[in-house]
């Protein structure tokens, strides 16, 4: 008997380092989890390089890979699976962005680059940019979350390969754009995005909500600090390439990007923020349901990482434990292959990504269990899976759902 189905679920940044306040052990190893821990047990564990040993991946990259897309071609940025994120129509050649609101002084010094992490007025201030103009361009703005947005900008011989404006720094001034290559398609984007630059700062500079915000002692939005670049192209999506069907719950706009890019059918669940607030048993029963009429459905879960990036271990080992309550009954979802792992490690000690290989688990029909009793970083690695890389999930996920073609006679 072989599965028809499979949910992936993916615990952003789940992995860890061992932590001495917590004996010497990970956040996963010390949380109380005995869904996860009967999943691993009734299944096959292993450890997975989501690009590859040694290299820290970043969010965008990791799902790409793990989705069977390789990132080394199919990722040109973050910008375009923003983009997709939050609904933008984009189209093929489309050069994607994306931006912060920030407050700079008068000779474009960056005293904020977060605007206060502004949240109200948002959509306004942005459908003013969207009265930029420049000769031949189609120059597109979209709101995000508080003080992020999307710009995209349309015209015929474009490149993508250009420097951010953003400093990444305060008390540093605005940075020009450049060409990051020879080419005359960079040099133009390069022009066009500096252009963009100067005249969102008129705009921004006058906008009534802005006016308001200094009379209140507020930073004002008064600029845009641009990153990011990246080029959209259309791909074949999941259904052609693996023969699956699929849906995506999830909060953040990155995650819900990269499944759009990839075929998927996005879902809004109420209470999906991506956040540590967010209602992880809605999330679950709306990808239980999704398994109805799809047969792969991504779910994604984003406080792991939340919490390794404060170097918060009992904050991580807390919202593991919500994960595996949130799981609840997940045995019960006959015929379906289920798929625990992370898009990379976000260690406590370092509050960042690191190359540190994921844990990955497979239970259901058809596996071939391996005899290991909990879901961790070190006994997954002595599981019979053994060490794969973020492109061999597909490949072996398709075999057990009798989706592979054979290879030779």
């Amino acid at each position: 008997m072989s599965a028809s189905r499979a949910l992936l679920i993916v615990c952003d940044g789940l992995g860890d380092r061992p932590i001495e306040a917590l004996g010497g052990r990970t956040p996963l190893q010390s949380a109380f989890k005995p869904n996860l821990d009967r999943l691993a047990r009734h299944g096959i564990s292993g450890t997975m390089d989501p690009i590859a040993p040694g290299i820290r991946p970043g969010s965008g990259p990791a799902h790409l890979a793990i989705f069977g897309y390789d990132p080394f071609r199919y990722y040109t940025g973050r910008g375009i699976f923003e983009a997709l994120g939050v609904g933008m129509e984009v189209r093929k050649g489309d050069v994607v962005f994306r931006f912060n609101f920030a407050t700079i002084d008068e000779e474009r010094r960056v005293i904020d680059r977060r605007a206060g992490r502004i949240r109200e007025g948002t959509r306004e201030l942005v459908q003013s940019l969207n009265d930029i103009r420049i000769p031949g361009v189609e120059v597109l703005f979209k709101e995000g979350i508080e003080h992020r947005g999307i710009l995209a900008i349309r015209a015929p011989r474009l490149g993508w390969r250009v420097s951010d404006t953003d400093p990444q720094k305060e008390g540093l001034k605005i940075l020009p754009c450049r060409p990051l290559d020879a080419t005359e398609e960079s040099q133009r984007t390069a022009e066009i995005i500096n252009d963009i630059v100067d005249q969102a700062i008129k705009i921004l500079e006058a906008h009534p909500i802005n006016k308001a915000r200094k009379a209140k002692g507020e930073h004002p939005a008064n600029a845009i600090l641009i990153r990011g670049g990246s080029y959209y192209e259309e791909v074949s999506g999941l259904q052609e390439r693996f023969g699956l069907k699929g849906a995506c719950v999830a909060g953040g706009t990155l995650y819900k990007g990269v499944a759009r890019f990839v075929g998927m059918e996005v879902l809004e669940v109420k209470g999906a923020t991506g956040t540590y607030d967010t209602d992880f048993r809605a999330k679950f029963e709306a990808a239980a349901r999704a398994l109805e009429d799809h047969n792969f459905v991504f779910l994604h879960f984003k406080a792991p990482d939340l919490a390794g990036e404060d170097g918060d271990a009992l904050r991580k080992l807390e919202v593991i434990e919500r994960i595996d309550r949130a799981i609840l009954g997940i045995e019960e979802l006959r015929d379906t292959l289920i798929v625990v792992t992370g898009d990379h490690s976000t260690p406590c000690s370092i509050k960042t990504h690191s190359a540190d290989p994921v844990p990955i688990l497979l239970s259901g029909p058809g596996i071939r269990v391996d005899g290991t009793q909990s879901f961790d970083e070190v006994a997954a690695s002595r599981g019979g899976l053994g060490r794969i890389r973020g492109l061999d999930l597909m490949p072996i996920l398709t075999d057990l759902l009798n989706l592979a073609a054979k290879f030779g006679a």
